[in-house]
């Protein structure tokens, strides 16, 4: 049985807060701590904080939502889950590894730029990754692109980790191109990303890559990724694609200059 924690949200005026500058307080012993909820590092420290925050308190259903349109993409093709090998970058504590398992995926390698998300996986659900890699996918070492590559993944998911800084153009690139051609990407990302009005370089790189001539898209599908803090519905596609052909490097650095 997972610890409760008591959790307290800013009092009403604070409540105009952009996503990524969103936060609680954790009343624990006596203390009370301000804990931004991009605060990854700290939240896992506490067993079942992450899920009791955004799955209990703020009804987050991404994990589930990404998962099922991906299987719902293999079944368009008579292809199953059960022989997929997936990259879960921006893997956190295995909320989606766990959803994978439950699919029968046959391997799944977690990645995350923190030990604590790694420490957490294992703590928390110590059978859902086959192994799990702590990297800066920005400046990936060779020696672990070389562990990588050799589990030959045909499937590349990222929940709930695209955007905000969490996970820049760079790295998300860096994983694409360790996926075999033919191969599966989930994801989600949230609803601005994909309006012509965001002209950062991750919401334009995003957008290029849906159009483009390497990736063939199966699904994309608007829905409520979890409540605000004030109980808002907050908006996200998720998308499943295949990829037809490989992504050259230059793709990433044409979109680079453009936006420059």
């Amino acid at each position: 049985m997972l610890p409760r924690y008591r959790l307290q949200f800013p009092v009403e005026q604070e409540h105009k807060l952009e996503q990524d500058e969103a936060y609680f307080h954790l009343i624990d012993s006596g203390s009370r701590r301000k804990i931004l909820f991009h605060d990854y590092d700290r939240i896992y420290e506490k067993p079942g904080l992450y899920e009791q925050l955004f799955y209990d308190r703020l009804k987050c259903t991404s994990p589930k939502k990404v998962a099922e349109l991906l299987q719902d993409s293999l079944k368009t093709e008579w292809l199953s889950c059960t022989e997929l090998r997936v990259l879960d970058l921006g893997a956190g504590n295995g909320m989606m590894a766990e959803r994978l398992r439950n699919l029968g995926v046959a391997r799944v390698v977690g990645v995350d730029i923190i030990p604590e998300a790694r420490d957490a996986a294992f703590r928390d659900r110590p059978t859902a990754y086959d192994d799990y890699i702590v990297a800066d996918f920005v400046n990936l070492p060779e020696d672990k692109r070389e562990v990588l590559a050799e589990w030959r993944f045909d499937c590349l998911t990222s929940v709930a980790a695209l955007g905000f800084g969490d996970i820049p153009p760079k790295a998300f690139m860096t994983a694409l191109q360790l996926v075999q051609k033919d191969g599966w990407v989930a994801f989600n990302i949230k609803e601005t990303f994909l309006d012509h009005s965001d002209v950062s370089g991750f919401s334009r790189f995003i957008r290029e890559l849906i159009f483009s001539e390497f990736l063939d898209v199966y699904r994309l599908e608007l829905y409520t990724h979890r409540l605000s803090m004030e109980g808002v519905p907050l908006k996200y596609y998720a998308l499943v694609g295949r990829i037809v052909s490989q992504i050259p490097t230059d793709f990433l650095k044409s979109i680079e200059l453009e936006t420059a």
